[in-house]
Parts: structure tokens; sequence; C-alpha cells
């Protein structure tokens, strides 16, 4: 049976990137889903006349994790068996969601349960050069998440994956901001979750891009990501690097 598969894009104020990456993005996935999260632009208006997606929108921003967590709720209570996020500011190829839904079940005898993209595992002829900034603050986490938790990463915040929807009720996402991909990546690691990368270009259209705030700043924004893993592996009894068991090492 031929999996079904539902792509989302989580958008606050994108509508400078709608009407350039939406029709692409259909010319790859028949169902799409685009979570608006509270945008103030003219992103809600430019949904409303296009034809063949589903949005649901947040009346209130509740930020990135928030999003997401919305996507994760639709795939399960729709019955998809892969759920593809991309983002919606053209730095992500709409052409690989195929290829990268496919790599969920290509293991016939044991699906992977995240199929996640990574910018920085295979050197593309249109690589962009990432912010220093952004490539350090990467960089840094991907080595704790390594460290700490095991995961052989190559880039821990690529938002472009592919997950196995069966697995998505395993994750109770309550950080909804950037940091979001941290809280994620303990809770995998806590249910064994079967985790692959997948390479995808290194684009960067938009180098100013805020974060928001004081996490523009990369030294604030380490300080959160920090904090948000420390708390999130106490929650999850997840212990750093050589104080996990076998068992929990996966």
């Amino acid at each position: 049976m031929t999996p079904r598969i539902l792509t989302a894009l989580p958008v606050y104020n994108e509508e400078k990137h709608l009407l350039d990456v939406l029709p692409e993005v259909r010319q790859y996935s028949q169902d799409v889903l685009v979570v608006d999260d509270g945008s103030t632009d003219r992103t809600p208006q430019l949904l409303m006349e296009m034809e063949g997606i589903a949005v649901i929108r947040h009346e209130k921003n509740q930020g990135y994790g928030g999003g997401l967590r919305t996507a994760f709720q639709y795939a399960v209570q729709n019955g998809y068996d892969v759920l593809v996020t991309i983002d919606c500011d053209g730095q992500h190829q709409p052409r690989l969601i195929p290829a990268m839904a496919a790599e969920v079940f290509a293991d016939k005898s044991q699906p992977w349960d995240i199929i996640s993209g990574s910018r920085y595992l295979e050197i593309f002829d249109d690589n962009s050069i990432p912010p220093a900034d952004r490539r350090r603050v990467n960089v840094e986490i991907t080595k704790l998440l390594r460290d700490c938790l095991g995961l052989e990463l190559t880039d821990s915040f690529c938002g472009f994956k592919a997950y196995r929807v069966d697995a998505l009720p395993l994750f109770e996402v309550t950080e909804l901001g950037y940091a979001m991909p941290l809280q994620f990546w303990v809770q995998a690691v806590r249910h064994q979750m079967r985790i692959k990368e997948f390479p995808v270009p290194l684009v960067y259209l938009d180098e100013k891009r805020s974060f928001g705030g004081a996490l523009d700043d990369a030294t604030e924004r380490m300080r959160y990501y920090r904090e948000v893993l420390r708390r999130e592996m106490e929650a999850q009894n997840v212990p750093c690097g050589s104080d996990r068991t076998d068992e929990q090492a996966g």
C-alpha cells in the first residue's frame, strides 16, 4: 500500500514567499497543510485565495514549535503515514519531498521514525555560506547532542524533515519557540527512535532574518538553547554522556 503523505509548512508573516513556495510544494505533494501562526501581514488573505491547501490558523502567534505541534496533531488525526515539514522561506527545495518521504519506509523490515534534513552532510554546488553566528550555534548544539545524547547528527536545526506519523504521539511538545528541536531530540532519544539524516542543500536567502528580541544575539540564543536542553533532559530523565546506561543509549 502506498503511504499517505502530508507536507506541512509552519508560516508566520511569509507574504513575500507564499506565492512562490506553495505552488512548487503542491507539485511534489498531493496533500498540503499550512499552519498560519498568527500572521499579521497579507499571509491570511493570500492563503484564502489558494485552492487545494488545508489551512489552520492560530489567532495568536505561538512560535515555531507551536506550528509544528499543530502539524503533528493534524497528521495523526487525519491518518497519514508520513509527515514532511518544510519551511516557507524559500530555503528548502520542495523537489526533495518525495525522496525524503520515501526514505521513512525504505527499510521494509524496520522503518525510520525521523528522516532529518542536513545541510552539512554533503556539499552541493549551489550551497550558500551560512552566517557565522548561526553556523557556530548549530555546531555547538550539534556537538552537545552528540556528546550528551549520542546522536550522530551533523545538523540539529534543519526544519526539513520526514516523520513516521505513528511515532508522533510519543512527542509532548511544550517548548513552542525556536528551541523546540532540542526538546524534540531529547524525547526522540528517550523513546529510542530510529533516526537518519538526509542531505539537503544549504541555502540562505535572508541572512538577517530575525529570531525575535534578545534571541537575535547569538550568545543569548545559545543560553536559551542550553537551558531548554538541560530542562528537557531532567524532565525526561535522560542523563548526559557517560551517565547513560546501555539501554538508555539505545
